[in-house]
């Protein structure tokens, strides 16, 4: 259970970390953190579970990465739903925590606010259409599995792994805030998305999807761009 455990506590971070500072501290007046800041907040849980939990569960935090390294071979299929729930419980949690502290101002509207949820169309950032939110969850979170996978290769520079996947994660932000508000990961959509409710649970599929496709793509680009057997 360790492992499962361990997955559920960094989502947990991630969720608390990413989208906290998306709520709380994005446009705080005069030194709101913008768009870098919360990109470069996601990136920091990342990294911070990573060197935390990394070894003892791998550090996935994210189904959509869980099913792409199965599908890459790097992880067996028993263990795919467990780490899928645990996932999705730890981003439900800080979900939970997310809005009992954002309710604490008063006025807050979790609904008008957004609440950090991940949209297309009309709910997009920057009104981006259904298909462009696609297209970019589906190639963003590709070409993270592919990073995921490279830098954690028996054959790649020891230790660096986190930076290097807490670096990907946020230049995704930096690319796809404006676009889908970024998901890439299914359990940090849904561990919002429920707190919003209405518009934000209707888009859910897209954000359950496309990184799934997207993780299972990256698994065989990187198989098939990474030549001989692992050491």
């Amino acid at each position: 259970m360790n492992k499962y455990i361990a997955e559920l506590f960094g989502t947990f971070w991630l969720v608390l970390g990413g989208c906290g500072s998306a709520v709380l501290a994005a446009g705080f007046p005069d030194i709101g953190i913008g768009l870098l800041g919360v990109s470069l907040a996601f990136g920091l849980t990342v990294v911070t579970m990573a060197y935390a939990i990394g070894h003892i569960s791998g550090c996935h935090l994210n189904p959509a990465i869980t099913i792409g390294l199965w599908a890459g071979g790097r992880f067996d299929a028993k263990d795919v739903l467990p780490y899928i729930i645990a996932q999705v419980i730890g981003g439900i949690i800080a979900g939970g925590v997310l809005y009992v502290i954002a309710t604490g101002q008063a006025g807050f509207d979790v609904v008008g606010s957004g609440f950090a949820a991940n949209g297309y169309g009309e709910h997009s950032p920057g009104q981006y259409s259904l298909i462009a939110a696609l297209v970019s969850e589906i190639v963003l979170t590709m070409m993270f599995l592919i990073v995921v996978m490279g830098s954690t290769d028996a054959r790649a520079p020891q230790g660096f792994a986190p930076l290097a996947i807490g670096l990907c994660l946020t230049l995704i932000h930096l690319i796809s805030i404006p676009v889908t508000n970024t998901s890439v990961n299914p359990a940090r959509s849904t561990g919002v998305a429920i707190y919003v409710g209405d518009w934000a649970v209707s888009q859910l599929w897209l954000f359950w999807v496309a990184p799934i496709i997207g993780g299972i793509l990256g698994a065989i680009v990187y198989k098939a761009i990474a030549g001989k057997e692992e050491a």
